[in-house]
């Protein structure tokens, strides 16, 4: 018998019309594109406004102890806008179980030291582990360099020096940052966020036209049918992939939404916005991930003898494809050729560099996109040779 699109659109169509009938791949589509969004989005008003920018437009509220003995310390803190707190009884133990951020403490004999020329020694008690103490230590230990440098300026003067000797460099900083590159502290969850959305969106129709038709015996009469086994394979993944691209392409609009209506510079302080061309590119290149996630899920269902059984399984593929991308905001790769060969990996990297504004060559383009797209190819194959034996139809 001669390979056929027509049977395999036959398939297709029934499988789909199955599956909008399902409340749970229906659902899956849906509540999963929306979930992510709304998650990260969320994320970014809590973070944003508790350490953000909370942190930054609010005076410094510093703990001192000893302040009687750094009188001209005091006034210098209290110019540039800190609130200087009276002293907990240990501030060790204060900082240790968080009463505190940071405390400052001043030993006796500090201004006799001062007034000597020598180093007076200051102490700014801390706890670098805790996250949300580290706007509060950056800062005062900001304004304790800023005020080292004045003493020292001032010291030279009186010594007929010109304090600019001790400056050989005059570094200027010059920020190339764009809003695109400012959002990606927040969106660097977004490659994960997305294969997640990947791989769930079409999870329960290929879980159903695989094991659960097994699970219910339907499976066998459908392979008895004039349709090829390879045509059936091909139905059944194609009816897949429409709710795996819609549930990308919704999850892309929400962001979208997200980040181009919502007033997110409220809470983090500075313009969030995502351009709509780079959330277009950012669906293309999620496009081969659709296909391959899908044969790969494939794959793996027909191992399975139940639905139960298959959905427990397939809960893991998200994890383990997406992982890798999620390393990224912590471990950050520079994009090679080698690297565009690694399916949803190479993605990550590239969706990264889109929302950074940086240059991609179209070289990583490409590579990434046929590499899926042939590694997929493979994949479906695979599922094709599987379905070919007859421990296809057993659930047990």
């Amino acid at each position: 018998m001669n390979f056929s699109i027509r049977r395999v659109w036959v398939v297709l169509r029934k499988e789909i019309t199955d599956s909008l009938r399902d409340w749970r791949s229906v659902s899956s589509s849906l509540l999963t594109p929306i979930f992510m969004p709304v998650f990260l989005i969320a994320l970014i008003m809590v973070v944003g406004k508790s350490v953000l920018k909370e942190s930054v437009e609010t005076s410094l509220q510093l703990p001192v102890m000893g302040a009687e003995y750094a009188p001209g310390l005091m006034d210098y803190l209290q110019q540039n806008g800190v609130n200087v707190l009276p002293p907990p009884q240990d501030a060790h133990e204060a900082v240790r179980q968080g009463q505190m951020n940071v405390v400052l403490v001043i030993p006796d004999g500090y201004g006799e030291k001062l007034a000597k020329g020598q180093p007076a020694t200051l102490e700014l008690v801390m706890d670098s582990s805790r996250s949300s103490a580290a706007v509060d230590v950056q800062r005062a230990r900001g304004l304790l360099n800023g005020y080292n440098a004045t003493i020292a300026a001032l010291r030279l003067q009186a010594r007929g020096v010109n304090p600019g000797i001790t400056r050989p460099l005059v570094v200027d900083m010059v920020d190339m940052a764009t809003p695109e590159s400012q959002a990606i502290i927040f969106l660097n969850m977004l490659p994960f966020l997305l294969i997640m959305t990947i791989f769930l969106g079409g999870l329960n129709v290929i879980i159903d036209t695989t094991a659960g038709e097994r699970e219910r015996g339907s499976l066998e009469p459908l392979l008895v049918n004039p349709a090829q086994r390879a045509e059936m394979v091909l139905g059944k993944l194609g009816a897949a992939l429409p709710f795996g691209v819609f549930s990308v392409g919704l999850t892309l609009v929400l962001f979208g939404i997200g980040f181009n209506v919502i007033p997110l510079e409220e809470y983090v302080g500075f313009k969030m916005t995502i351009n709509p061309g780079v959330l277009l590119t950012l669906f293309g290149i999620c496009l081969p991930m659709v296909l391959f996630a899908s044969a790969l899920q494939m794959i793996v269902a027909s191992f399975t003898r139940s639905y139960k059984e298959a959905q427990t399984y397939l809960s893991f593929l998200p994890l383990v494809a997406g992982l890798p991308g999620a390393f990224l905001a912590f471990l950050p790769v520079k994009a090679t050729q080698e690297i565009m060969l690694i399916p949803m990996y190479g993605q990550s990297i590239l969706i990264n560099q889109f929302l950074r504004g940086e240059t991609v060559p179209g070289s990583y383009l490409t590579t990434s996109i046929l590499a899926t797209l042939g590694i997929a190819v493979v994949l479906i194959f695979v599922a094709m040779r599987l379905y070919m034996r007859e421990q296809i139809l057993f659930s047990k």
